[in-house]
């Protein structure tokens, strides 16, 4: 059975991604990543997600990021005001890039020449480190700097997030097990930027929303 590494981050697109990964026959080795967020309960979820399905999952500790990244972006900073509509300070700037470069590491340790994370085609016009250009390049600089046939894809890329989702629902995703919300309550705030694409992505695929939010 072929392995691959899939970047989780406990939210409906990168959980799609390792549905779709195991449905496809891969041997499936899901990674997190906490990297200083506000959010800790995405980390939570993607355990549970991955414990739901019987998985081996890693959660790798970044949060000094946080001293980078601090100022920067409201993800992480309570200080910079969290916006219902994209804004330039939700950007984690590179984190992808960081992201990848410790899935390979983990890829070539475990014997895995597959990394997949969750960028999907509605992320393209805000976020860099989402596009296909950018993680084919940095699938090229793997190769260069481990000597291994390393393949990093998001698989979903062409795909607006509604049609991911509709994709999720075919494969059985637990969409109610996933987090979207930047903020850390008990349930999603149905307020912020993420939260609101949530909400959009899903009455655009015209599915049932499982999320409780607060409005």
């Amino acid at each position: 059975m072929k392995k691959c590494v899939v970047v989780l981050s406990g939210g409906p697109d990168s959980t799609t991604v390792l549905f779709w990964a195991r449905n496809q026959g891969y041997d499936v080795y899901p990674i997190t990543f906490n990297y200083g967020q506000i959010a800790t309960k995405e980390i939570q979820q993607a355990a549970i997600i991955s414990k739901e399905i019987g998985v081996p999952h890693k959660i790798i500790d970044f949060s000094s990021l946080k001293d980078i990244y601090t100022g920067v972006t409201s993800l992480i900073d309570r200080s910079i005001p969290m916006t219902p509509e994209f804004s330039e300070p939700i950007i984690v700037p590179f984190r992808n890039g960081i992201f990848l470069a410790a899935s390979v590491a983990y890829a070539v340790s475990i014997g895995a020449n597959y990394v997949f994370y969750g960028a999907q085609g509605s992320d393209d016009l805000f976020y860099p480190d989402c596009r296909k250009e950018f993680y084919k390049a940095f699938e090229n600089a793997a190769k260069l700097g481990t000597d291994q046939p390393i393949i990093i894809e998001a698989p979903f890329s062409e795909m607006k997030k509604s049609e991911m989702l509709k994709k999720g629902k075919e494969l059985g995703v637990p969409f109610h097990l996933t987090w979207s919300c930047y903020f850390n309550e008990s349930i999603h705030c149905g307020v912020c930027e993420s939260c609101m694409n949530r909400k959009r992505a899903f009455s655009e695929a015209k599915l049932s929303d499982p999320t409780k939010y607060s409005k």
